[in-house]
């Protein structure tokens, strides 16, 4: 319903016994597939590993630096995030599969707003042995199941380089809406960057929480492979 002001103007609803929100705390958070670990620096030779091998490359390509070619170089950038006063990253450590054990993963809360209950996952960097598995899944299904469900946020975002395919993929697959493009955004490695805008908010979550347990759900996967796909719960 669209309420009226005192000068008759259109004013959006009430958001009753709204506070602003706890800022994020570098918690674990355990799932059925995966451990979300807040990011230090005994993870770092693993993701090294993970990340850094001579066909990763490409897993670079949208990010702000080039693939470090050595620990060294990985170290430095990873310590920057861990120091970074507006940035909980976390380490994603898979319980099963070939890295079982080891971090082969990253992202973080960023472009957070307490006041206003925003928040956005970024950074996401998958290595090859962890990408397009559940356990991939259900490490953004844990840091947004926090965000909503623990620390009461409003709005989780996740934003992309418009050329970044596979980012609006992974998006649009876990559930999240297209809100738009910023042109001339950023300029990242010299390049122009326009950004594309996805979000689930407080009133979507329910339905995207249930569909992503669902798939999530042991009895949806015979021998590890997939019996209904998550993306068809949000299409139509």
């Amino acid at each position: 319903m669209i309420r009226v002001s005192d000068f008759s103007y259109p004013v959006g609803d009430l958001v009753e016994g709204w506070e602003t929100r706890p800022w994020p705390e570098p918690v674990s958070l355990e799932g059925r597939y995966v451990r979300v670990a807040p990011l230090s620096s005994a993870q770092y030779s693993d993701l090294y590993a993970a990340v850094c091998g001579p066909h990763d490359a490409e897993l670079w390509t949208y990010r702000p630096i080039p693939m470090p070619t050595s620990l060294q170089d990985l170290w430095m950038h990873l310590a920057g995030l861990v120091d970074a006063p507006d940035v909980v990253p976390f380490a994603f450590v898979p319980k099963e599969g070939e890295r079982a054990g080891r971090a082969s993963g990253v992202a973080g809360y960023c472009a957070i707003n307490p006041a206003h209950g925003r928040i956005e996952v970024g950074g996401v960097l998958f290595g090859p042995a962890l990408a397009r598995t559940r356990a991939a899944t259900e490490a953004i299904h844990l840091l947004m199941r926090h965000a909503f469900d623990t620390l009461g946020y409003r709005r989780f975002e996740w934003k992309l380089d418009s050329l970044n395919e596979p980012s609006r993929r992974a998006a649009e697959r876990l559930g999240f809406g297209y809100e738009g493009r910023f042109r001339n955004h950023m300029v990242v490695k010299g390049r122009n960057r326009d950004t594309d805008w996805f979000a689930v908010t407080a009133e979507d979550w329910p339905r995207v929480r249930e569909r992503h347990e669902r798939w999530l759900a042991p009895d949806n996967f015979d021998d590890g492979h997939q019996r209904s796909p998550l993306r068809a719960g949000f299409e139509g």
